[in-house]
C-alpha cells in the first residue's frame, strides 16, 4: 500500500479498535496488558464494596479496580457478547465475585472479542501474561478463538534467579499463541547451538577447518527398506540408491569409519540451529545494563519481539500492539520492515515512543501519524477537561519533557516535568523546571515559579499555560533575568512562559542550548534488516 503510513494511537484501545481498525486488517497482534505480577495473589480476588474507579493503567503502575466501569462492560458483554462468551463471563463471576482479578478479565474479553475481529484469517495472536491469570485467559481465548486454534503455551525465562522464602522462585511469564485459522503464517524458527552441543555433536573438523558431524545412511531396520549393494567394499542395505551415492562421494560429502561404513557428513555452517521449542531460555531480560534499556518497567526485550514478528509475519504485513508501552513490538516491527500499528492510553508512553523511534531510526524511520492527540486548541481543551493528567503528560511531550511524577497523588513540589540538558561537553547536566497549567493563572504563580527554579538550582523554569498569559506574569518573567551558559556567547530567559495556542501553532518554543538533550534516555541507533521475503510453510 503506497499511501500507508503507520499509526500511534492515544487512547482506549477499546474505542480505538472499535472505530478506526477494519475487519480481517491485521496479520500480527502482540499485546502484553499492564498486570502487575507482583501483587499479593489473595488481594487480585478480594472483594471490594461501594463505587471504585475503572481500571486505572499509568505507566507506572498497574491497577485493575472492579467498579462502575467493569459492572458496564461485564453487562455489555452478558447482553451484546457471543452467547457462549457470555455464559463463560457469567460463570466466571459467579465464581470470582466482583474481585479486582473478575475486573481485568472483564476487561481483556472485551478487547479479545475485538482482536479476533480485527485478525485476519491467516493472523496471529500473542497474549504475554503471567501464571497468576494465564489459566483464565487461556479459557476466554479457547472461547473466542476456538480451542482448534490454541498453538502453544510459551514459556519465556524472564529472569536468571529470584529468592521466594517460601516457595519456588517465580522466573517465568506465559506467552498464549492462537491463530484465527488453521491457515496462518508461520516461517520456522531456531536456536543457535551452543558451545557445548557443537563440542559433542560436530566432532569433527576436515583440512579445510570446517567442523561436522556424521549422520547415518544404513537403512537396516528402517520403515520403508533401503537398497541393498556393495559400497565400499562393505554390503549394506543404505538409506540411498547407488547413483546418489556416487554423488555424495565426489562431493566429498562421505565420512568412513574404521569398519568402511559410510556416513553422510552434515557440516555445522550449514546447519541453521536447533528448532526453537515452547521453552525460551535464551533471550535474557531487560537488566540495568542493558543497551537497549529506556527505564520502563515493564520493558521487553527486542530479541523476544524479533521472534515473535520474525516467526508469524512477513515483510509488508501488518503489526500490531494495543498496548504500545515503550514501543518494544512497534521498532522491532519497524527495523524487520513490517507495517505497525501502535495503541497506548498515557501520553508519557506516547512521547517515549516518539523519541525511541526518531533516535533509533533517524532518516530511516517511515511515515508514520499521531492519532487521538490533541492537533489544535479546541482539542487541548477537550483533554483538559476529561482528564487533566493526560493534559499535563500531553504538554510535557511539546516540549520533550519527562514527568517529574509517576503516579496521580502527592505534592509535586512545584515542578511537574524537567529536561535536562548539557551546555558544553562536560558530563554535568544542566536542568530546566517546567510547571503546566489548564486552568486560571496569575502572576503569583510565575513567582512561585522563579522561587521553585532558585530552590532546585535550575537553569531555566518554563512555565506552559493553557491561558493565555496575562501581562503582569509577562513582566514578572522578564523580571528574573537570563540564563548566561558559560562556553556558548549567547543568553536565554531564565523564566520562560508558553501558551498551548503558541506551542501548537508554532510561533512559540522553549530556548534552551540544545548541544545534548538527556531527558529521556537515548535509544540505541538501530539499523534495519535487508528486506527478504520469509518462506511461509501453509499448514
Amino acid at each position: 500500500m503506497p499511501d500507508w503510513k503507520n499509526q500511534l494511537y492515544f487512547g482506549d484501545n477499546l474505542d480505538i479498535l472499535r472505530n478506526h481498525i477494519a475487519d480481517d486488517s491485521v496479520d500480527l497482534i502482540y499485546l502484553d496488558p499492564p498486570f502487575n505480577s507482583n501483587a499479593n495473589y489473595n488481594v487480585l480476588f478480594k472483594e471490594h464494596s461501594g463505587e471504585q474507579s475503572a481500571a486505572q493503567i499509568t505507566a507506572f503502575e498497574d491497577t485493575w479496580q472492579w467498579g462502575d466501569e467493569s459492572e458496564k462492560a461485564y453487562h455489555a458483554l452478558i447482553t451484546e457478547g457471543p452467547e457462549r462468551l457470555s455464559r463463560l463471563i457469567e460463570a466466571l463471576r459467579t465464581f470470582l465475585g466482583s474481585s479486582d482479578m473478575m475486573a481485568y478479565l472483564t476487561m481483556m474479553a472485551e478487547r479479545l472479542v475485538e482482536l479476533h475481529r480485527v485478525l485476519k484469517p491467516t493472523g496471529t495472536l500473542y497474549l504475554h501474561c503471567d501464571p497468576t491469570a494465564s489459566h483464565y485467559l487461556k479459557i476466554i481465548m479457547d472461547e473466542i478463538f476456538g480451542a482448534q486454534n490454541f498453538r502453544s503455551e510459551v514459556i519465556w525465562k524472564r529472569s536468571s534467579a529470584h529468592n521466594d522464602a517460601k516457595g519456588y522462585g517465580a522466573v517465568h511469564d506465559i506467552i498464549l499463541w492462537y491463530t484465527k485459522t488453521q491457515d496462518f503464517v508461520w516461517n520456522r524458527a531456531y536456536q543457535e547451538y551452543d558451545d557445548k552441543y557443537i563440542l559433542t555433536h560436530y566432532r569433527y573438523v576436515d583440512a579445510d577447518g570446517r567442523r561436522y558431524r556424521t549422520d547415518n545412511l544404513t537403512a537396516t531396520g528402517l520403515s520403508g527398506g533401503g537398497y541393498e549393494y556393495e559400497w565400499h567394499n562393505v554390503k549394506k542395505i543404505w538409506r540411498c540408491p547407488i547413483d546418489k551415492m556416487k554423488q555424495l562421494d565426489s562431493g566429498r560429502r562421505l565420512h568412513y569409519t574404521k569398519s568402511g561404513t559410510a556416513e553422510y557428513i552434515r557440516y555445522l555452517d550449514e546447519m541453521k540451529g536447533t528448532p526453537i521449542t515452547d521453552v525460551w531460555t535464551d533471550i535474557p531480560p531487560i537488566n540495568s545494563q542493558a543497551q537497549e534499556r529506556l527505564g520502563y518497567p515493564t520493558q521487553k526485550p527486542e530479541a523476544l519481539l524479533e521472534r515473535i514478528i520474525q516467526a508469524s509475519s512477513n515483510p509488508d504485513d501488518i503489526v500490531l500492539d494495543p498496548f504500545c508501552g515503550c514501543g518494544t513490538a512497534v521498532a522491532v516491527a519497524e527495523r524487520l520492515h513490517r507495517r505497525w500499528i501502535g495503541m497506548d492510553i498515557t501520553h508519557l508512553a506516547i512521547s517515549l515512543m516518539r523519541h525511541r523511534l526518531h533516535q533509533a531510526f533517524d532518516s530511516d524511520l517511515a511515515p508514520y501519524e499521531v492519532i487521538g492527540d490533541p492537533k489544535d486548541l479546541e482539542g487541548a481543551k477537550a483533554l483538559a477537561l476529561e482528564d487533566r493528567y493526560q493534559f499535563q503528560f500531553w504538554a510535557l511531550g511539546l516540549v520533550d519533557a519527562r514527568p517529574a511524577q509517576d503516579k496521580k497523588k502527592g505534592a509535586d513540589g512545584g515542578i511537574d516535568g524537567y529536561i535536562h540538558f548539557f551546555q558544553d561537553n562536560s558530563t554535568v547536566p544542566q536542568r530546566i523546571i517546567i510547571q503546566v497549567k489548564s486552568g486560571h493563572v496569575n502572576v503569583g504563580m510565575i513567582r512561585d515559579l522563579k522561587g521553585t527554579v532558585d530552590r532546585e538550582k535550575a537553569a531555566i523554569g518554563a512555565f506552559i499555560t493553557l491561558e493565555l498569559p496575562t501581562k503582569p506574569m509577562l513582566n514578572e518573567a522578564l523580571a528574573a533575568g537570563f540564563y548566561h551558559p558559560e562556553l556558548l556567547n549567547t543568553q536565554y530567559a531564565k523564566i520562560q512562559v508558553l501558551s498551548i495556542e503558541g506551542l501548537l501553532t508554532g510561533y512559540q518554543r522553549l530556548d534552551y542550548p540544545r548541544l545534548g538533550i538527556a531527558t529521556f534516555k537515548k535509544a540505541r541507533r538501530l539499523s534495519k534488516q535487508p528486506k527478504t521475503v520469509q518462506t511461509t510453510m501453509p499448514l
